[in-house]
């Protein structure tokens, strides 16, 4: 192990148990050792691409309906 990846690896072992994941989740893919990629079900499939012609014809969320999806998740 490099001594730059030994200081990272200190450096994460006192950050909260979820980041530490997220840190080993990004070297992991970065190392190849990637997960699969998630399976759809068809109402999701069919969900994102709604979204997707949605964005296409340049309807997006207004700023007031993002901030209340905000407020209900608590951000």
């Amino acid at each position: 192990m490099t001594k730059l990846l030994d200081l990272a690896v200190e450096a994460a072992r006192v950050l909260p148990p979820e980041l530490q994941d997220d840190i080993a989740r990004v070297v992991l893919r970065l190392a190849g050792d990637e997960e699969p990629p998630a399976t759809l079900s068809a109402t999701e499939r069919a969900a994102l691409e709604r979204s997707k012609a949605a964005a296409a014809r340049g309807e997006f969320a207004t700023d007031e309906q993002v901030r209340a999806v905000w407020a209900k998740h608590g951000l």
